[in-house]
């Protein structure tokens, strides 16, 4: 397995810096470096930057309009977007619903959605989630009954990320209660503006509703948003998570709060002297930089693989325990170089705009609620209990 980057790959690298350089708003990268809120409209429009230049969907095939491009660019354009401070690309219609309406939609489907994904004519949420249904998510009890040509939707999901924003939402639901629970689930679209429909905010402890809370009321659904075949969901179900914990492994996140982090022990002072020269501190970097380098060398090698066509298996497992835990701990060194400034947290200050400026250093009013707001990757997704799991059966075979 060959973990080097080709010439060509070195190229596509260097395109990206380019387009990066050219095209990305400062307004945007400084408010990604300062660790201040984005608004919908500020991911409204580097999506619409991206679009333009046909790199929005790098992980679509280009006959629905992506990029094509192979796992390898995907990984060296992820790496170069986070160095960047770019936005993230908000992954719900883009990494998770268009690749199973790909695999598993109607061409009516195909044809009607997967454009819209990309024009930004629908914002799309994950209704996966419920309150006695997390990690285990063959316990949804959202139930979606058969009327004519509808289905009528009573249940509720929750800690749906920015569902304030979102005028659509794909569902898993019961469709029947007969055989194993795994067998009675339907993956469903619902659309948010229908009667019936509930969202109510979750504020997080760092201030920011970033979740929320979605309840259905007898809201009728066209047969026709039901994606594949009835009690099939939990095929489509898995499917989606293989991809979406492989992305929440992060390492370009994690690249680049393992730079913040190294730029601010440069700054900040400890006994008269920088304090990435104190050897307890410079051991603790050290320490979390290695693993960050062995995790990102079991990520290539997956990338790897997923290049040659194979599907990520429980490595994705792996990638997301790993990765979270990495991602956690460089916030808490981060947390813990500000030092006193991390106390005073101001959260109206990470508003762009804001009469209240930060406490202290302009870089230290993030360390804490990023510190806060991470706790919550090794529970989402999957929490790491249960992937670890999975990786007990499927490769230790426990």
């Amino acid at each position: 397995m060959d973990l080097s980057f080709t010439e060509e790959q070195k190229a596509f690298r260097a395109e990206v810096r380019r387009f990066l350089d050219e095209k990305l708003p400062k307004r945007l990268s400084d408010k990604g470096r300062l660790g201040q809120r984005l608004t919908k409209q500020d991911y409204e429009e580097w999506h619409a930057i991206l679009n333009e230049k046909g790199w929005l969907a790098g992980n679509w095939p280009k006959e629905h309009g992506g990029a094509g491009w192979n796992a390898v660019e995907r990984h060296i354009f992820e790496e170069e977007t986070t160095a960047a401070h770019a936005p993230r690309i908000v992954p719900f219609g883009l990494a998770m619903l268009g690749p199973v309406l790909q695999k598993f939609g109607s061409k009516e489907q195909q044809d009607y959605w997967l454009p819209r994904i990309l024009n930004g004519d629908d914002w799309w949420c994950q209704g996966y989630s419920e309150p006695g249904a997390g990690s285990d998510l063959a316990s949804v009890k959202t139930t979606a009954e058969r009327d004519g040509d509808h289905y009528v939707v009573n249940g509720q999901k929750t800690w749906t990320t920015l569902g304030q924003y979102a005028n659509m939402i794909f569902c898993l639901v019961r469709t029947s209660k007969e055989g194993k629970p795994q067998e009675g689930i339907s993956f469903l679209l619902v659309d948010m503006n229908d009667p019936g429909v509930t969202v109510r905010p979750i504020v997080l402890l760092d201030g920011e509703p970033e979740v929320n809370e979605v309840f259905f009321d007898n809201v009728r659904v066209p047969v026709e948003n039901l994606v594949g075949e009835e009690n099939k969901g939990w095929t489509y179900a898995k499917y989606l998570l293989t991809h979406e914990r492989t992305n929440i492994a992060g390492v370009g996140f994690a690249n680049a709060g393992l730079a913040n982090l190294k730029r601010i022990a440069r700054l900040e002072q400890s006994g008269g002297r920088p304090l990435i020269e104190d050897p307890l501190f410079a051991a603790k970097i050290a320490e979390v930089e290695i693993s960050l380098m062995a995790m990102a060398t079991t990520n290539l090698r997956v990338v790897s693989a997923a290049a040659a066509g194979q599907a990520p298996g429980a490595e994705s497992s792996m990638l997301k325990v790993k990765g979270t835990v990495i991602r956690q701990e460089i916030n808490a060194l981060t947390k813990q170089a500000v030092g006193p400034w991390a106390m005073p947290f101001v959260s109206e200050a990470l508003e762009a705009g804001s009469n209240e400026g930060p406490v202290g250093p302009s870089y230290a009013m993030s360390a804490t609620p990023h510190y806060l707001n991470n706790r919550k990757l090794s529970i989402y997704g999957g929490s790491n209990e249960v992937q670890k799991t999975i990786i007990a059966k499927a490769i230790l075979e426990l």
